[in-house]
């Protein structure tokens, strides 16, 4: 395994705990959505290069505009809920209430 391939898959196992362990925001949530993107961005681009195919060129643009319809959708997402319940704690997102 080459030092490119270690680097994607850190950045990506890294981001995924730190979705998993650390969920008292939910700004950091969605950072750490961003971050598991952008390592899958970064070696969706890459991968072409390393193998010399031209074809597969397309998949990390989609990629990145479904990204930023991600971030968009998610920053949406905070500002209406700390409108209606008035801070971005998760725990407070609880949809089990009434």
């Amino acid at each position: 395994m080459s030092l490119l391939h270690l680097s994607f898959y850190s950045a990506f196992a890294l981001s995924s705990l730190g979705l998993a362990f650390h969920r008292t925001h939910f700004i950091s949530a969605l950072l750490c959505l961003e971050g598991m993107m952008l390592a899958l961005y970064i070696a969706l681009s890459t991968w072409p290069i390393q193998t010399h195919t031209p074809s597969f060129t397309l998949v990390p643009i989609l990629m990145l505009a479904f990204s930023a319809c991600e971030a968009g959708m998610g920053l949406a997402m905070l500002v209406a809920s700390t409108r209606t319940h008035g801070s971005d704690h998760l725990h407070n997102l609880n949809l089990l209430q009434c």
